[in-house]
C-alpha cells in the first residue's frame, strides 16, 4: 500500500476532526434534551404520586436516566411508592440499589435505615448489619441514635435466654440512646423495655432513667428511679421532680442541701433548671438568688451571680455586675457583667469611666447581644464633646458590622441628623423567592425546587434558608419566618440588604391588607407590618396565654371596644382570627394610641405593649433627655425588648425593600 501523500493527509484529519465536532455538538444537545427529557419524566411521576396513582408514578421514577442528578433520588421515590402499596421486597431492592450505587448520596444513610427496619422481622440478620453500619458511620445523627435502640431491642426479643454479656450491650446500647437523646422518639419503649427486663443497671442508668421520664412529664417513675441514686448525684433533677408533685418544700431543701454540698457531682443544665424553679416559686426572686449565692457552691455560682444581678434593685446593679467581672473573669457572664457595667455608668452619666469600659470592652468581646449598644453609645458620648470624626466612625461602624440589629437604626437616624423615628412611610414590594440565585447555590436543589419537590429537598438540606423557603410554599409562613430568622442570626458577617434571604427573615405577608387601613387612618404601613411581624409572627391563629388573639395580637375586650367606635361588630373571639377584621381593628386602636401620645411612635409602640398607663407614668417619673434614654430605661423588660424588636424590624423592612442603607 502506498503511503498517504501529505495532502491527503490533512484532508483526513480534516474529516475526522469535523466528524468529532459534529458529534461533540450533538452529544450535548442529546444531553441536554435528556436532562430535559429527565425533569419532565421526573415532575410527572411526583404528580402521579401526589394524586395517589402510586403504580403509574413507580414505573415513570424508573424512567428517569442513570445519567441524571435526579437518578438515586427517583430510586428513593420508588422505595417509598413501594412502600405505599405495601410491596417491601421491592422497596427494599431499591433503597438497596441507592446506598450500594450512590453511597455518599445525603439519602444513601436514610435509605439502609429504612431498609434495616423493613427487614427487621423478614432477615433479622441482614438488618443488625446495617444498623452496625450505620452506627460507626453515623453514631450522633437521628438514624445512628435510633440504630442503638433497633440493635438493642433485637437482642432483647431474640428467642434464646440473654447471657450476661448480651444483657450488658442491650444496657450499653440504651444507655447510649438515653444520653444522646433524653426525651427521643424511642424513650418510652426503651424506658418500658428496661422495666420488664433484667439488665445490669448501674446508678448513671437510674438517673439517665429519671432524666427522661421527667422530660417525659412522668414524675412518678421518675421518682422511682432515683430511688437508686445517691443523694449528692440526684438532687437536682429530684428538685424537679418535687415541683412536678407538689412538693414545694421538699424541692427547696434539695436544692439547698446540693449547692451547699454537691453542686460539682450533678449535670450542669440540671443545676440551671434547678436554680431557676426555685426562684420561679419564691415571691421575691432577688432575695431568693441572694440566699443561693451565699451557699458554697463552685459550680453555677457564677450562673447564679448573672441572675441575681439581673433582679437586683437598680441602686445596686452596678456593685452587682461589678462583683460578677471580678470575681468570674472567665466566666461566660463576664462579657455580660461588663456590658451592663457600661451601661449602668451610661445612664449615671459617668462618661469618663463608662468610655474606658465600653473600650475595654469591645477590644475583649465580639458579642452582638451588646456589641452593637455599647459601639452606638460610645457614638453618642463622642457627640458630647463634639469629637465629629469619633462618633461619626462608631455609627458607621454599627451600620456595617450589625446592619439588621435595632442599634443601626439608631445610628442611622444620628448620622442623618433624623430627629424622629420615622424613616419612610412605603417599601417597594417584593416577592418571597429561592434563597440562592443561579449560579449562586447547588443545581440540583434548584431543580428540585422548580419541579416542586418539597419534600426531598428538605430530606436533602441542612441549609435552613431552603427550608424556611419550603415552609414558605406550604403556606407555613410563621414557622417559615422563624427558621430563616435564627439562620440569620448565626450568620456572623451579614450578607448585603439584596440577599434574597433577607425576604424569608422579613417577609411582607399580609402588606396590601396592612397598607389599605395603616393608610386610612394615618398609620406608617412597614412599622405596622413590623408589629405584626413581632405580635404574631404572621400567623392569623396566633393566640397568647392571655388571651390576646391574631395577626395584632389583640385582647378581645379592646377588640370589642374599638370595633364599636369604628362599627366593627365583633360577635365571637373567632372574629379576631379574620385577617382583615384583625389589621383593620389593629390600625385603629394603633391609631388611638397615637393621637394619645402627641403622634410619638416610639411610644406608641411602648403603648402597645405594655399599656398606655404604663407609658404616662413611665414619662412622668423617668428621667431623660432623648428618646434613647427613654427606651433604654423603660422599667418593664419584655416592653423595652419588644420596642427595639419592633423598631428593628421597622428598620429592615426599610432597608431591603426601599434601598436606605
Amino acid at each position: 500500500m502506498n503511503p498517504l501523500s501529505k495532502k491527503e493527509t490533512v484532508i483526513i484529519t480534516a474529516v475526522i476532526l469535523g466528524v468529532g465536532l459534529a458529534l461533540a455538538g450533538c452529544t450535548a444537545i442529546i444531553t441536554k434534551n435528556c436532562k430535559t427529557k429527565d425533569v419532565d419524566i421526573y415532575k410527572q411521576a411526583l404528580t402521579d404520586y401526589q394524586s395517589g396513582n402510586v403504580q403509574n408514578s413507580y414505573y415513570l421514577f424508573s424512567k428517569v436516566s442513570f445519567m441524571s442528578d435526579l437518578k438515586p433520588i427517583a430510586i428513593y421515590r420508588q422505595a417509598k411508592c413501594a412502600e405505599d402499596i405495601e410491596d417491601y421486597d421491592a422497596a427494599v431492592k431499591q433503597y438497596q440499589l441507592l446506598f450500594n450505587n450512590y453511597p455518599e448520596h445525603k439519602l444513601s444513610l436514610r435509605s439502609k435505615y429504612n431498609a434495616a427496619r423493613l427487614l427487621l422481622t423478614t432477615r433479622p440478620e441482614v438488618a443488625k448489619k446495617y444498623f452496625d453500619e450505620i452506627l460507626e458511620a453515623a453514631p450522633f445523627t437521628d438514624y445512628g441514635i435510633a440504630a442503638e435502640y433497633f440493635l438493642g431491642k433485637m437482642l432483647l426479643t431474640s428467642s434464646q435466654p440473654l447471657s450476661a454479656d448480651e444483657k450488658i450491650a442491650v444496657r450499653d446500647y440504651y444507655r447510649s440512646y438515653l444520653q444522646k437523646s433524653p426525651s427521643g422518639r424511642w424513650v418510652q419503649n426503651i424506658l418500658n423495655e428496661i422495666q420488664t427486663s433484667q439488665l445490669p443497671l448501674e446508678t448513671k442508668d437510674y438517673l439517665l432513667m429519671a432524666r427522661s421520664y421527667s422530660l417525659l412529664g412522668d414524675a412518678k417513675n421518675a421518682r422511682q428511679a432515683l430511688f437508686h441514686v445517691p443523694a449528692a448525684k440526684s438532687w437536682a433533677i429530684g428538685a424537679k421532680v418535687s415541683y412536678a408533685l407538689g412538693e414545694e418544700q421538699k424541692a427547696k431543701n434539695l436544692t439547698e442541701y446540693g449547692l451547699s454540698l454537691h453542686a460539682d457531682e450533678v449535670n450542669i443544665d440540671d443545676l440551671y433548671n434547678a436554680v431557676d424553679l426555685y426562684i420561679k416559686h419564691e415571691k421575691n426572686e432577688y432575695t431568693a438568688l441572694t440566699k443561693l449565692y451565699s451557699y458554697p457552691a463552685s459550680a453555677g455560682k457564677d450562673y447564679i451571680l448573672n441572675l441575681k444581678c439581673q433582679n437586683s434593685p437598680s441602686s445596686k446593679q452596678l456593685e452587682c455586675y461589678r462583683e460578677l467581672y471580678n470575681k468570674f473573669p472567665a466566666s461566660v457572664y463576664a462579657d455580660d457583667a461588663l456590658a451592663n457595667i457600661f451601661l449602668i455608668q451610661v445612664k449615671n452619666k459617668d462618661y469618663t469611666t463608662a468610655k474606658i469600659n465600653g473600650r475595654s470592652y469591645l477590644n475583649k468581646y465580639n458579642n452582638i447581644k451588646y456589641a452593637p449598644a455599647i459601639m452606638y453609645w460610645m457614638g453618642k458620648l463622642a457627640e458630647k464633646t463634639n469629637n465629629r470624626d469619633e462618633y461619626v466612625s462608631f455609627y458607621r461602624g454599627v451600620i456595617a458590622r450589625y446592619p439588621d440589629n435595632y442599634y443601626a437604626y439608631r445610628a442611622y437616624l444620628r448620622l442623618n441628623d433624623m430627629h424622629g423615628s420615622i424613616i419612610n412611610n412605603y417599601i417597594n414590594e417584593k416577592e418571597v423567592q429561592y434563597p440562592y440565585e443561579k449560579g449562586k447555590g447547588d443545581e440540583l436543589n434548584l431543580k428540585l425546587a422548580e419541579i416542586g419537590d418539597y419534600d426531598i429537598l428538605f430530606e436533602l438540606n441542612d441549609d435552613e434558608f431552603i427550608k424556611s423557603w419550603i415552609y414558605y410554599q406550604k403556606g407555613d409562613y410563621s414557622h417559615s419566618m422563624l427558621v430563616a430568622r435564627d439562620a440569620m442570626e448565626k450568620i456572623e458577617d451579614k450578607p448585603d440588604k439584596y440577599d434574597l434571604r433577607w425576604r424569608l427573615v422579613y417577609p411582607i405577608d399580609y402588606y396590601d391588607i396592612i397598607k389599605k387601613y395603616s393608610v386610612e387612618v394615618g398609620n406608617n404601613s412597614p412599622l405596622i407590618l413590623a408589629i405584626v411581624r413581632e405580635e404574631s409572627y404572621f400567623n392569623p391563629e396566633a393566640n397568647s396565654h392571655v388571651g390576646a388573639g391574631g395577626l395584632m395580637q389583640l385582647m378581645p375586650a379592646t377588640a370589642r371596644e374599638i370595633g364599636a367606635k369604628h362599627g366593627v361588630n365583633i360577635k365571637t373571639t373567632e372574629d379576631l382570627y379574620n385577617p382583615d377584621t384583625n389589621i383593620k381593628l389593629g390600625n385603629y386602636y394603633y391609631a388611638e394610641l397615637k393621637s394619645m401620645l402627641n403622634g410619638l411612635d416610639i411610644s406608641s409602640v411602648a403603648a402597645y405593649n405594655g399599656g398606655i398607663g404604663s407609658v404616662n407614668r413611665w414619662k412622668k417619673s423617668l428621667y431623660y433627655n432623648d428618646t434613647d434614654e427613654f427606651v433604654e430605661q423603660i422599667p418593664y423588660s419584655e416592653t423595652k425588648d419588644y420596642v427595639k424588636k419592633v423598631f428593628r424590624s421597622y428598620w429592615n423592612y426599610i432597608r431591603i425593600y426601599s434601598g436606605n442603607e
